[in-house]
């Protein structure tokens, strides 16, 4: 060998001495790829020094596609035969293949990164196409060492799918763009009904807040189309800040008259504040709040002083009212107990069945002071209405049985329905007789009435 500086040289041997090599280069592309490579989590057990003449993996053994001459010659192998890439000047034929091969790595990892392009940025096919074109016609002279074929079959398919991406990708975006359109379609067509006709103010201000802010996130449409959307969002975002700008001012414009009709309303709420016409007063009250609602807003620091100012007569009112009630209730227990120790009182006197004119003359003790005492709570009316209604009726009843017992009408009217019975029957027995049984049939069934009746008048009296 040489004590010249060691070279390796691309392309044809070249003779003479070799140049003292400049300054080193930066890393290569497969280089970069390998330093990028994701590393495991977690602790790693230390790897052992590399020995000074380690060489990093490669895609493929040079030893398998090339070979060295004599004269440092380096060769690659392919399908159209063998091809000079280089020569080595530098060291072992082995050292001048790894060289070539490093070589070959770079050009593989410019494919990876190709395919993996492709298959990331679809939308870029066409420029993946261009890059992939430019390798596929530098492969067949590279100064590399390796399967340049498989490479280059490699770069030809992506040459060949980046049509079919870059064809479903434009479709995927033409799709996205429609659907995009349609949306901002639809989100300017509910702006626009916003804008023409909508009166809820603060959600229908919320709603057009929202649409803005996803209309901000719709991406994808020519600039054109877009920008005619805006402009139709924009306007009914115009037309109901100025619908809205002029109800508002209207209200501004009212509040003063609003303000003379509640302090009026508050005038008339004070002047009953005082009233011990419950009923009638409770039903005024609630028909000033009707009017204190329909009369609006008047503005906020004086709205407010009125509202306390009504509110404050209404609950003098009320508290008043409440503590009538309380009031009563208390008195109207009193009358309860009262009404119950009358009941037992007089539950004893009032026996009709032994002695009927003394029953009545304690009932009507009984009703006159029972009206004296006055009234009861609700929920005890019922209970100490039904035991005087007791006793009221058991007199009645008693007095009742006396009068049918004593009424002569009564047995003279059972008398008569007997002898319709006894007419009637014989009035079968003859059309028996005359062989008329139709005659016969009704005469009975009209005797058997009037037995029934007959009968009732006679049980309704009583023949004690």
């Amino acid at each position: 060998m040489s004590d010249q500086s060691p070279t390796a040289t691309g392309g044809q041997a070249s003779g003479g001495a070799s140049p003292t090599p400049g300054p080193r280069p930066g890393p290569s592309p497969a280089e970069l790829a390998r330093k990028a490579a994701p590393r495991p989590s977690g602790t790693v057990a230390p790897r052992p020094a590399a020995a000074p003449d380690a060489r990093p993996s490669r895609a493929s053994d040079p030893s398998e596609w090339g070979r060295v001459d004599e004269s440092g010659a380096v060769f690659v192998r392919t399908a159209d035969g063998e091809r000079q890439v280089g020569s080595w000047q530098a060291g072992e034929p082995a050292e001048g293949l790894a060289h070539f091969g490093l070589r070959y790595d770079d050009l593989v990892a410019e494919v990876a990164l190709l395919e993996t392009r492709l298959d990331t940025h679809p939308l870029d096919a066409r420029k993946t196409r261009a890059s992939a074109q430019t390798l596929a016609e530098q492969i067949p002279t590279a100064a590399a060492v390796g399967d340049l074929d498989s490479l280059a079959s490699r770069v030809t398919a992506v040459i060949e799918r980046s049509g079919e991406v870059e064809t479903a990708a434009r479709q995927r975006k033409d799709e996205q763009r429609e659907a995009s359109i349609a949306r901002k379609e639809a989100l300017a067509a509910e702006a626009e009904e916003i804008g023409a006709s909508s009166t809820q103010w603060k959600a229908a201000g919320d709603r057009l807040r929202d649409i803005l802010e996803e209309w901000k996130t719709i991406r994808g449409i020519d600039r054109k189309t877009d920008d005619a959307l805006w402009k139709r969002f924009s306007k009914a975002r115009e037309a109901f800040n100025r619908r809205r700008g002029s109800h508002f001012a209207e209200l501004d414009r009212n509040k003063a008259s609003v303000k003379k009709v509640k302090e009026q309303l508050v005038e008339r709420a004070e002047a009953m504040s005082d009233s011990t016409d419950w009923n009638e007063t409770a039903t005024a009250y609630r028909k000033l709040m009707d009017e204190w609602k329909a009369a609006g807003r008047a503005p906020r620091e004086a709205d407010d002083a009125l509202w306390k100012r009504f509110k404050a007569a209404q609950d003098t009112f009320f508290d008043n009212r409440h503590a009538a009630a309380a009031e009563r209730d208390a008195e109207f227990e009193e009358n309860a107990t009262a009404k119950e120790a009358l009941l037992d009182q007089y539950s004893g006197r009032i026996d009709p069945t032994s002695d009927l004119a003394a029953a009545r003359s304690a009932l009507r003790e009984l009703q006159s002071r029972w009206e004296e005492i006055g009234k009861v709570p609700r929920n005890k009316m019922g209970q100490l209405e039904g035991r005087i209604r007791e006793l009221e009726k058991s007199v009645a009843d008693a007095a009742d049985t006396e009068w049918r017992r004593t009424d002569p009408e009564a047995k003279a009217r059972a008398g008569q329905f007997w002898d319709r019975v006894t007419d009637f029957e014989e009035q079968a027995a003859k059309a028996d007789a005359a062989g008329k049984p139709k005659d016969a049939e009704k005469a009975r069934t009209q005797a058997a009435q009037w037995r029934e009746w007959a009968e009732a008048a006679e049980n309704a009296v009583d023949t004690r």
